[in-house]
């Protein structure tokens, strides 16, 4: 494996290409005006970024744009034959106004403008051929011709310089040239002059640089200088520091201190787009930006961290980190690296550390390495193994000469003889990982185990075998959960919070300070750090948090530092940060580090948001763009689609810039957070609204608000007139509707009262009809009934006819004379009429149609055929019908079959089915 690992630690560097600000490759020169947008003269024209969007402004003339400075918030471009400035107009657009077509100046043909600088208010445009001065005040012109080619112009504490190829230096005084300098180092291309200590430093393109000092000229003795003979320089500013950013042509941009010491060398490799730097420039925020030949590149030299990239994956996943007498020592799933600290040394590798480091550690002045393949001292930058126990994870300090150490399978117990820590023992009874282990007096240790849980251990008074290990219950066992040791305190952390361990109960309690910081908004991890009893720290998906005591010791303070996920890839459990003096604080990560300065992040820097563009639109998306500068604009309320653009003019990765807004009479609060720099509301309803947006970077709202008044137009057919009309048509409606309702509901009523007579009647002869039911059924009981008392009649009649004609029988035998009285008392009884009017009332009531229609259908029936026709109509047998008719059952046959032929009854038809059928 390789033995070292080389890189640079670097500020963020924020990179553009073509596909994000849509334009072509070369960007030429750099600019920002006073509110802080930034102007990049690019091959296709005027590029301008609010920090939110990229917006192009073609070349009028459809040529390469080569320079351009801002002056104010007024744009000075210039390009081929061509140059003038740019104003924003009230809709937010920039406008392109020709000085060159102005005022009429005859400009050489080929023509084109490479520079532009100012002075007072003069602004100056430089070709290769002539210099033009422009006073924006009284707008009058001054030309400078040259004889040579004019390779650049520069501003040196207020005056103008420039460069003729083969001339020399020369110096601007009221409108003239005059020649300061023509030394033969600087016949040739020169690329800047700056000011440098009592002399001025000389920058050429392949001659490195030089000092010219009373008069004298001799090279710039410097560590940049060596290196810069060999390269080909094509830009260069002198930053606000006093330090030096350098582009060349084929190996990116260097950064020099103000005596010449590279700090670093950005190119291709570690950030750049390309390595041709076509133009430097400084904003107002000092971040530092880079014009390339293939995009654009911006370095935030002053951001709070630096980033040490492990380009070439030497170096590996960084697990812990640890300075010891002045080095820097890095443990990673490779092996420990070391370096001497503040320098750009490469790190170093420790010859038999190859693996897995999972710890570094110094006790009593002794740096200790735990290690997969057991534990390690490091002394002098070498490896001397004291424990084979394979996989150390972290070690805890008991008292002077007692030492644990958490492994794979336990914990181990080291003693300190002869000023020496030598291993004692294993601690029998418990064989868990112990990742995470605190030791609590006098003989308790508490472990955690992410996917077992906490275990509580007793162990004797020797430390030798466990004799007691209890599961806590009173908290969850949690993946990527901890427990660390604070001033006295013992905190287990997981994803619900943290908690604090309550000694005197043997329980944990959830703390509502310490959960904060572990947010569950922004939650990653429940890994809790502890910067040596000063701070605790946490790490979150955007944000490192860390806690400090205050000024007394129960009085804690969290604190939030945004670190955006895309600036270091922490591994995920496992993040670390270790302080390495001077507030600064070195944070593990995937593929190297993160240095972090405290210093720099509690000086924070003010931000304002700006609202671009307000565009109105109808249902067919036909956007026009809104004046920014009116006072409440009334808007068509057939354009009431609203949308609004707005950005924070921040230049530097790794703070997150989040928008939020509220539309007064529209919304009922603000809206969530979010990336979004614009926002449409649609199908505004007519009225007045106000709209609002700030912005917050990173953890910092910005200081203004801004706000955009303005209204929705009532449609016509809502105008007062209209609405007056409306109602004089609504009351004569009214009016209308009530009289024709009023009819309508008249004649309803009176269909209604027709109907319900008509449902009266309807139910009225339902209730006759059932009434009708009930008494037909009521007649048919009482038929039933009248049947029954003639069949008991007519039995009745039977049975007294057959009881007297059995006397009569018997008194046949009897004395003459008193027989024949009794015999004609009877006989009376027998032929008795009455018995027959009972009779036929009886039957009639039963079947009062039948002698009637009988007598109808044979009006030749005496009243014996009927008396006969009514007992065959009973059904009766001639048996039974004899004693009614006092007669013999032969007779009654005989009496049926005259019956028959007065009938005229066919021979087959039976005599009794006819009579039961009529």
């Amino acid at each position: 494996m390789a033995h070292t690992a080389f890189s640079q630690e670097l500020p963020p560097i924020n990179t553009f290409v073509t596909e994000s600000y849509k334009a072509e490759s070369q960007n030429w020169s750099i600019s920002q005006a006073n509110n802080k947008f930034v102007y990049l003269a690019n091959n296709k024209g005027l590029l301008e970024f609010n920090g939110a969007v990229w917006k192009l402004y073609p070349t009028p003339n459809e040529t390469i744009m080569r320079s351009v400075k801002a002056v104010n918030n007024t744009i000075y471009t210039g390009f081929y034959m061509d140059f003038g400035y740019w104003d924003k107009d009230e809709f937010g657009n920039l406008n392109y106004t020709s000085i060159v077509d102005k005022y009429n100046i005859d400009v050489l043909e080929d023509e084109q403008f490479w520079n532009i600088i100012t002075a007072d208010d003069w602004i100056i445009f430089q070709s290769l051929q002539n210099i033009y001065l422009f006073n924006s005040k009284n707008n009058q012109i001054k030309i400078i011709n040259s004889e040579t080619n004019i390779s650049k112009i520069f501003k040196i504490d207020g005056s103008i310089y420039f460069h003729q190829v083969n001339k020399g230096i020369f110096i601007i005084e009221q409108g003239k040239p005059k020649l300061v300098w023509d030394f033969k180092e600087m016949l040739n291309s020169v690329i800047n002059i700056f000011k440098h200590n009592n002399g001025f430093l000389v920058f050429t393109d392949n001659n490195g640089a030089y000092i010219i000092q009373d008069n004298e000229i001799k090279e710039w003795e410097s560590p940049i200088n060596k290196t810069l003979k060999n390269q080909s320089v094509y830009s260069i500013a002198k930053l606000s520091n006093n330090n030096y950013m350098i582009g060349t042509i084929a190996n990116g941009a260097y950064y020099c201190s103000n005596n010449g010491v590279i700090q670093f060398n950005l190119n291709k490799k570690n950030g750049l787009n390309n390595n041709t730097v076509l133009a430097v420039f400084e904003d107002q925020n000092k971040n530092v930006w880079l014009g390339l030949d293939n995009g654009l590149g911006v370095i935030n030299i002053n951001a709070p961290y630096k980033i040490y990239k492990d380009l070439d994956g030497n170096l590996g996943t960084v697990y812990t980190s640890i300075l010891f007498k002045n080095y820097l020592y890095l443990g990673t799933n490779q092996g420990v690296f070391y370096r001497k600290l503040n320098t750009n040394d490469t790190f170093s590798f420790i010859q038999g550390s190859e693996g897995q480091v999972w710890k570094l550690k110094i006790i009593d002045d002794t740096l200790f390495c735990g290690h997969n393949s057991g534990t390690f001292i490091i002394t002098n930058n070498k490896l001397s193994k004291i424990v084979n126990q394979q996989g150390t994870w972290d070690f805890k300090i008991v008292n002077d000469s007692t030492l644990l150490q958490g492994n794979y399978n336990g914990i181990h117990l080291f003693k300190k003889s002869n000023e020496q820590w030598r291993y004692s023992h294993k601690i029998d009874g418990f064989n868990i990982s112990s990742r995470y282990f605190e030791y609590l007096k006098p003989n308790k240790i508490i472990v955690n185990h992410e996917y077992k849980g906490i275990f509580s251990i007793d162990v004797d008074k020797n430390l030798t075998h466990a004799t007691k290990v209890v599961i806590d219950t009173s908290v969850n066992k949690s993946l990527h959960s901890s427990l660390l040791k604070y001033q006295n305190n013992i905190l287990y952390a997981e994803k619900k919070g943290v908690y604090r361990y309550i000694e005197n109960e043997n329980t944990f309690k959830k703390d509502s300070l310490f959960s904060k910081l572990i947010p569950k908004s922004n939650y990653a991890s429940g890994k809790l750090v502890n910067d040596n009893n000063t701070k605790i720290w946490s790490f979150c998906t955007n944000n490192i948090n860390y806690l400090t005591p205050g000024n007394l010791s129960d009085n804690y303070q969290i604190n939030s530092v945004h670190i955006a996920g895309n600036l270091i890839k922490k591994p995920l459990g496992f993040e670390n940060i270790t302080p390495i003096g001077n507030q600064n604080y070195l944070i593990g990560g995937l593929d190297g580090y993160l240095l972090l300065n405290l210093d720099k992040i509690t000086n924070k820097q003010q931000f304002n948001i700006q609202l671009n563009s307000v565009k109105k639109s109808n249902l067919d998306n036909n956007q026009t763009l809104l004046n920014l500068h009116q006072q409440n604009p009334t808007i068509n309320h057939t354009n009431n689609n609203i949308s609004f653009y707005y950005s924070v003019p921040y230049f530097q990765k790794g703070l997150l810039i989040q928008y939020q807004y509220y539309l007064e009479n529209h919304s009922k609060t603000w809206s969530d957070w979010s990336n979004s720099s614009e926002t449409t509301f649609e199908n505004l309803p007519f009225g007045n609204y106000i709209f609002k947006v700030r912005a917050r970077v990173g953890n910092t709202i910005t200081q203004n608000t801004e706000t955009y008044t303005f209204s929705i137009a009532r449609p016509w057919y809502l105008s007062n007139l209209l609405i007056v009309l409306y109602v004089l048509m609504i009351a004569l409606f009214s009016v209308f509707m009530h009289n024709f309702y009023k009819r309508l509901y008249a004649e309803q009523r009176e269909k209604l009262l027709e109907k319900q007579k008509k449902d009266f009647e309807i139910k009225t002869l339902a209730n006759e009809k059932e009434l009708m039911k009930i008494k037909n059924n009521q007649l048919k009981a009482d038929v039933d009934s009248k049947n029954r008392e003639l069949a008991i009649s007519t039995m009745s009649i039977i049975k007294k006819n057959e009881f007297l004609s059995a006397i009569k029988n018997e008194l046949k035998n009897g004395d003459e004379d008193s027989i024949k009285k009794v015999v004609k008392i009877i006989n009376k009884n027998l032929t008795n009429t009455d018995d027959w009017k009972m009779f036929k009332e009886a039957f009639n009531n039963a079947d009062k149609d039948f002698i009637n229609k009988i007598k109808s259908v044979h009006p030749t029936l005496t009243p014996n055929d009927l008396r006969l026709c009514a007992y065959l109509r009973l059904n009766l047998s001639s048996k039974e019908i004899a004693p009614l008719l006092n007669i013999s059952p032969k007779s009654v046959e005989v009496k049926r079959y005259r019956l028959r032929k007065k009938m005229n009854l066919p021979h087959d038809q039976n005599l009794t089915n006819y009579i039961l059928e009529i």
